[in-house]
């Protein structure tokens, strides 16, 4: 990476955490420069406007989820250890993957009927991680540990909503034990597929 490259870079990252905190339409580029200590020429000379640089930052913030999620995932080699590591990472959600929450919850729930681009970028990351339930559990019945008559697309999209249910839940009462219930019976959901 050039100079600017790396200055660009690491305005993304000082802005992703504001942006989950406070919103898109809350942000003001003055935030922008408290964290990056850069004046607002600096931002404008790498990002055109704040709305280029609330998609660079979503798209950060989306990629840091999914690799945190992912890298949980991988760490087991069991399809069912890989399921119940993916619900894992959620147990908490006043302690998320990301600072700031769930960016798909955040970014999603604003971006609905005002920012038609964030939201794609959103829905995206709504259908590659129910996908990656799908492909876990898809893989899990090739090898015989799930049953092979399990609805399991219908329970990706069961699971994901469940988790971000309780991510929500969590959030605006400042307690964790419904996401606790969540996790359980996700987890007997997929006992119950066992073979």
């Amino acid at each position: 990476m050039n100079k600017g490259e790396r200055t660009r870079q690491m305005i993304i990252e000082r802005a992703a955490p504001v942006f989950n905190i406070k919103g898109i339409a809350a942000t003001a580029m003055s935030d922008i420069m408290d964290v990056t200590k850069l004046s607002k020429g600096s931002l404008y000379v790498h990002f055109e406007n704040k709305d280029v640089l609330a998609e660079a930052v979503v798209d950060y913030n989306l990629q840091q989820l999914q690799r945190k999620v992912v890298a949980a995932v991988t760490k087991a080699d069991h399809p069912k250890d890989k399921l119940f590591a993916y619900i894992d990472a959620f147990r908490d959600p006043l302690s998320p993957p990301v600072p700031g929450g769930c960016p798909m919850l955040n970014f999603g729930m604003e971006a609905d009927d005002q920012n038609q681009v964030v939201l794609a970028k959103v829905a995206e990351m709504v259908n590659n991680s129910q996908q990656l339930i799908i492909d876990i559990i898809a893989g899990g019945i090739d090898q015989g540990v799930f049953k092979p008559d399990w609805n399991y697309q219908e329970f990706a999209t069961l699971m994901f909503a469940m988790l971000e249910g309780g991510i929500f839940i969590g959030n605006t009462t400042r307690k964790i034990d419904k996401m606790a219930i969540i996790n359980r019976s996700l987890k007997k959901m997929i006992e119950a597929q066992s073979c």
